[in-house]
């Protein structure tokens, strides 16, 4: 299979595999918007290792994809021009972002760093977008029209702050575990003493923390918005279901310490 062929095969899937993605969301928001598990992550793969060519095309794509998903959301808007702008601002160019996600691949060395960027500078483009989306054309639908740039900025902030964390955790797990460098992508070769044994508890330690993460992350943010009005309400933190957000993360200390006392057991045992 040539390079092309395979380029444009693993963008397929990807893209594909990103639009199952985003479809499990954590939460939604009251006047859209939703968090997701890194749903725009599998389109910065296809940017970082095949350029950004094949990144852009694929996060638009990706975009229009979403947005025959989102088909009841121009159901709100009545002329032309608001229905184009909706296109465009919160889905096609929202989305076409990810493809710059590779952008750091040739100027920063170590992966895991320039994925986590990569998927930091498409996070807040696709912010912009929403945020001028939200100004504009949104201002008096969902979003008052008194201060609707403001109001913009922290409606949108309440969704795309922890997808952000939560695309930047995975891109640096990811990107510190998996050779994407390579043709055939491949576990990162690392000496290690235990073998494959400790490298896939190692792996799994990670995952568990990233879960935790997530979950925290999630508990959080869907509390910090009125679901009348829609605005960001830091008083509402009293809400969050503390004690279930104590218990996840206590399993997950506890189950990483006890995978990485294995781990450790097993190089240990192998020196």
């Amino acid at each position: 299979m040539n390079n092309k062929t395979r380029a444009l095969a693993e963008s397929a899937i990807l893209i594909a595999f990103g639009v199952i993605l985003s479809m499990v969301k954590l939460f939604d928001l009251p006047y859209g918007g939703s968090v997701t598990i890194a749903s725009m992550f599998p389109v910065i793969v296809i940017s970082y290792r095949w350029g950004l060519s094949y990144g852009l095309v694929s996060g638009m794509i990706f975009g229009v994809i979403q947005q025959l998903l989102g088909l009841n959301t121009l159901s709100w808007v009545t002329t032309w021009q608001s229905i184009l702008a909706v296109i465009l601002l919160d889905y096609v160019v929202a989305f076409l972002v990810c493809g710059l996600g590779g952008i750091f691949r040739k100027p920063v060395k170590n992966q895991a760093a320039a994925l986590a960027l990569g998927s930091i500078l498409v996070c807040l483009l696709r912010y912009a977008c929403h945020v001028v989306s939200g100004a504009t054309v949104w201002a008096g639908i969902s979003i008052p029209t008194a201060a609707a740039l403001t109001y913009s900025f922290i409606y949108n902030a309440t969704y795309m702050l922890p997808e952000m964390i939560i695309t930047v955790l995975v891109a640096i797990y990811i990107g510190s575990t998996v050779d994407l460098r390579a043709v055939q992508p491949a576990r990162l070769r690392k000496e290690q003493a235990g073998g494959f044994e400790a490298s896939l508890l190692g792996a799994a330690s990670g995952l568990v923390v990233i879960g935790g993460l997530i979950v925290d992350t999630s508990l959080i943010f869907s509390q910090l918005q009125d679901a009348e009005t829609g605005e960001f309400n830091f008083a509402q933190i009293a809400n969050v279901e503390w004690a279930s957000l104590i218990i996840v993360s206590a399993i997950c200390v506890i189950a990483v310490a006890a995978l990485l006392f294995i781990r450790a057991s097993l190089k240990k045992s192998a020196a």
